[in-house]
């Protein structure tokens, strides 16, 4: 006898009632996807996350009430609240990304992208991927791993955010040789299956790998653990 595996739970928030109904229409043909919410603003958002408990949150930015960022940064202070966070914006600006990622964003998309890139993004990260389209990857490698840019000027509505701060001093505990190779291809923008493949190991194990390269590198998430190993040169 097999047991099935529960679709992927998805609360979608934007303020764009019509782009909320797209993206249900988009993941309603998916029988590994299902939405279970929707809200309108950060608000609601956060009070969505608490009751309903997704796997994955889409988020706006630009919201009334409370914005995308914030909101962001106040479900994931949520510790009853494992949901994953994927910003998905029309405006593709620097200070959005990196707040975002500062607030533990796993996942930034633009809303241009196509249906099949949204789908993905909600897979990835409900199985624990980091979710940035290549281009974005190589902006946050190029902010993390070059010398401190001078700080931007703080919004009129908020403070800026600042970015995960590298490690300055050397690990407390070394990486084995297998999480190494693990950090590699994390690095390279492997999921756990392409991981499990090339090293030829399990998913559970590089599940464990990952979870044990986060805790000594002391990173929130797959994007700031790439983001530190540049950094380091560990990968």
């Amino acid at each position: 006898m097999t047991t099935s595996t529960p679709p992927i739970r998805v609360l979608l928030v934007d303020d764009h009632a019509m782009l909320r109904a797209g993206f249900r229409t988009i993941l309603g043909t998916q029988p590994d996807i299902t939405v279970v919410g929707e809200a309108a603003t950060g608000a609601e958002a956060v009070a969505q996350a608490s009751a309903l408990r997704p796997d994955v949150i889409t988020m706006d930015v630009q919201m009334p009430d409370m914005d995308g960022i914030e909101a962001t940064r106040r479900i994931v202070a949520d510790r009853e609240v494992s949901a994953a966070i994927a910003i998905i914006t029309t405006f593709d600006r620097d200070d959005y990304l990196y707040q975002a990622l500062d607030a533990g964003a796993s996942g930034f998309l633009l809303k241009n992208a196509g249906a099949e890139d949204l789908i993905a993004a909600v897979r990835a990260l409900a199985a624990g991927d980091g979710m940035l389209a290549p281009e974005v990857t190589r902006r946050v490698l190029a902010r993390f791993t070059t010398a401190a840019a001078p700080a931007r000027p703080a919004s009129p509505a908020r403070t800026t955010t600042s970015v995960p701060t590298p490690l300055a001093e050397p690990l407390a505990e070394p990486l084995t040789e297998r999480e190494s190779e693990v950090l590699v291809l994390l690095a390279d923008a492997r999921s756990n299956a392409e991981i499990a493949s090339a090293l030829f190991i399990g998913e559970a194990t590089v599940k464990t790998h990952v979870s044990r390269i986060l805790q000594k590198l002391g990173a929130r998430d797959r994007v700031q653990a790439v983001v530190l190993a540049h950094r380091l040169g560990l990968a």
